[in-house]
C-alpha cells in the first residue's frame, strides 16, 4: 500500500454570497488580489471567483446573485470546517483591532496562543476567519513546521501544558546547532564576562 503524498494546499473553495459581497470581503477586507473569474463549471447559476491569499495558492469562492450575507456562524458539527487561518505579519496583526473596528466588524480581540497570536472574526457567510501571526522566524533553511515539531518535542519532554516562547527559542537553538556547522569544539553556552 502506498501513500498519495501531498505537497501543500492547492486551493480551498468556499460557498460565498453574491459576487460583489465576496469581492468586497476577500479583496476589500483581507487584501487578497482578485485574480480571475469564471462560471462554476458544475453549476451554471454560480460564479467562481479566485483570490490569492498571499502565497500564490488559491482561495476560491462560489457566488450566486440570489445569496446574501447571513453573518450567522457556520455549523461546527464534526466534519464541518471550523475556521480558516491566514498568516499575517506582526505589523499587520498590530493593526487588526483598529482596522476591523473601523469597518464595524466584530472580532475576538487578540488571543495568546503561545507560539502565535490570533484574532477571529466572521466572513459574510458566517465562516470563522483567523488572522494568525507567528511569534518566531524559523532559522535559515527551516520551516515553521520544523520549529513547531521540535518545540513540541521539548514541551512534551518537560511535561509542559502547551508550547510557549521558551520552547520555541530552545527549538530554534537546537535546529541551528544540528544544521549549522561550527569550527568550535564546544558549542555549549559560555560566559564571556
Amino acid at each position: 500500500m502506498r501513500k498519495l503524498q501531498t505537497q501543500g494546499v492547492h486551493h480551498i473553495t468556499l460557498t460565498g454570497a453574491d459576487r460583489q459581497t465576496s469581492i468586497d470581503f476577500w479583496e476589500g477586507v483581507l487584501g487578497m488580489p482578485f485574480i480571475f473569474d469564471q462560471p462554476n463549471l458544475d453549476d451554471p447559476d454560480e460564479g467562481h471567483l479566485y483570490f490569492d491569499p498571499g502565497d500564490g495558492r488559491l482561495i476560491t469562492i462560489f457566488t450566486n446573485e440570489t445569496r446574501t450575507a447571513v453573518h450567522k456562524r457556520t455549523p461546527t458539527d464534526p466534519g464541518c470546517v471550523h475556521h480558516l487561518a491566514f498568516n499575517v505579519s506582526r505589523a499587520s496583526f498590530s493593526q487588526a483591532v483598529e482596522r476591523l473596528n473601523e469597518r464595524g466588524i466584530g472580532h475576538s480581540g487578540p488571543k495568546d496562543r503561545g507560539f502565535m497570536d490570533s484574532i477571529y472574526f466572521k466572513d459574510p457567510m458566517g465562516l470563522l476567519i483567523e488572522l494568525a501571526c507567528y511569534r518566531f522566524e524559523p532559522p535559515f533553511g527551516c520551516s515553521h513546521a520544523d520549529v513547531m515539531i521540535e518545540a513540541h518535542r521539548i514541551r512534551v519532554a518537560r511535561g509542559d501544558h502547551h508550547i510557549a516562547e521558551i520552547h520555541l527559542a530552545d527549538a530554534i537553538e537546537h535546529l541551528v546547532t544540528a544544521r549549522q556547522q561550527s569550527l568550535s569544539s564546544d558549542r555549549s553556552p559560555q560566559d564571556p564576562y
